[in-house]
């Protein structure tokens, strides 16, 4: 293939992506990702690596854990999915995206492995990310997991550390239908020796992780047991460790992160055990700059004032909760939510935390897992959600800022990729 945008035709035409067509594109074993990872050299063992699972929070502490590694000066690799714009943006080192050239070079290299062996789209991307830290020769590569974690391709690799953030309901249909089950899969990163840590206690899949770490002689942490963590509001937050106590501004807004922050710091506190040289300076710098050194997106972003405009990736029950939350730790006189969904998973959940006091902007991404907006708006209508169906996502938005005031204001989300079809994002 000559050209990078063929070289993208190619991988989403001929092999089966998951965020755009559901689970038929998910493969539940690990053998393809071993398979191409071994025609490649085995990439994924030249590096040292923090491996990364959880239903939320898993990609925002990816790239603070990234950022804290980036400002001790350690050439670090960061893998994380879906990518919002770009394809690049799911491989990066030192927060430069993987290069066009190093892509369409790839998939040169193998093609004809990948005709032979059928893997996903994501099962080729990691292994595109394992051979690109390995060719980069990164000192450490923080690797989010895609989907689950046991049978997630990322799974291939043996970390120094494991760490594991919120579980709540998502993927029910591939994952489990009770929250130990979901927690069973998350679980399944844990390594034999390796410690891992828990960003938060949550007695109802407590002893899943407690006993798979048992099982596996792991060293257990339950972040939240050993950070006190308060907020201070505007992002920042007092942060109490044993006899340690320092403050901290988060890049990354929202006041969900405080369930994150802890995880991410019991993380720090494991890979200093470990020989990694990291300051107090370099944790509080990493975290005021994650943005800026990772180039993360759609996390509480905001868009615009006059109206405020915000997006946020949020998508599953708990995740929404959290938006929710901060929305409402905002002063605005009237909230207009621009909302689109994917079809696979049950609305009801979502639709029923909504507030009925907004003014709603029904819309679906160009993908063929979204449900129209039609179909959204009828749902929607049956938990007292009212407002006008809208197609294209930026569309809705115009709409929405043509009808609100300066005193407004507007939220874009619902799912990843109604954000990822923002303009000027």
């Amino acid at each position: 293939m000559d050209s990078y945008q063929q070289t993208l035709d190619y991988l989403y035409q001929s092999l089966p992506m998951f965020q755009r067509v559901g689970a038929v594109a998910y493969k539940k074993d690990l053998v393809n990702t071993l398979t191409l990872c071994k025609t490649l050299g085995n990439p994924h063992t030249k590096f040292k690596s923090i491996h990364i699972a959880g239903t939320n929070g898993k990609g925002s502490s990816s790239h603070m854990l990234a950022a804290i590694l980036q400002s001790a000066g350690y050439k670090t690799g960061l893998y994380t999915s879906p990518h919002l714009k770009n394809f690049t943006e799911r491989i990066k080192v030192n927060g430069h995206e993987i290069t066009r050239q190093f892509v369409v070079d790839f998939v040169n290299r193998i093609q004809s492995d990948l005709e032979k062996i059928s893997p996903s789209f994501f099962e080729t991307t990691v292994a595109m990310a394992f051979d690109y830290f390995a060719n980069e020769k990164v000192e450490v590569a923080v690797i989010e997991v895609g989907l689950g974690g046991r049978l997630d391709s990322t799974n291939v690799i043996t970390p120094e550390i494991s760490l594991i953030t919120n579980i709540s309901w998502d993927h029910a249909d591939l994952l489990g239908d009770t929250l130990p089950k979901i927690a069973a899969e998350k679980a399944g990163i844990i390594k034999p020796g390796v410690p891992v840590v828990i960003s938060e206690r949550q007695p109802p899949v407590q002893s899943v992780f407690e006993n798979k770490a048992n099982e596996m002689h792991s060293a257990i942490t339950f972040a939240s047991n050993h950070y006190d963590i308060a907020s201070l509001g505007q992002g920042r937050f007092s942060v109490q460790h044993q006899n340690n106590r320092m403050e901290v501004e988060l890049e990354l807004k929202g006041s969900y992160q405080q369930k994150n922050l802890a995880g991410v710091l019991a993380v720090t506190d494991e890979i200093r055990k470990l020989g990694f040289e990291i300051s107090e300076q370099n944790i509080t710098e990493g975290l005021k700059k994650t943005v800026t050194l990772t180039g993360l997106k759609g996390r509480w972003q905001k868009l615009g004032e006059n109206p405020w405009v915000v997006c946020d990736t949020g998508h599953n029950e708990a995740g929404i909760r959290e938006v929710l939350n901060q929305i409402a730790q905002q002063k605005f006189n009237q909230l207009h939510i621009v909302w689109g969904m994917v079809k696979d998973k049950d609305p009801g959940r979502i639709l029923k935390l909504l507030p009925a006091n907004a003014r709603y902007y029904f819309c679906e991404a160009k993908i063929p897992r979204a449900l129209p907006a039609d179909m959204l708006k009828e749902k929607a209508a049956g938990y007292g959600l009212v407002g006008e169906s809208v197609q294209d996502v930026n569309e809705a938005i115009a709409r929405a800022r043509q009808r609100a005031s300066s005193k407004d204001l507007i939220f874009i989300g619902g799912s990843t990729f109604v954000v990822a079809e923002i303009e000027n994002l």
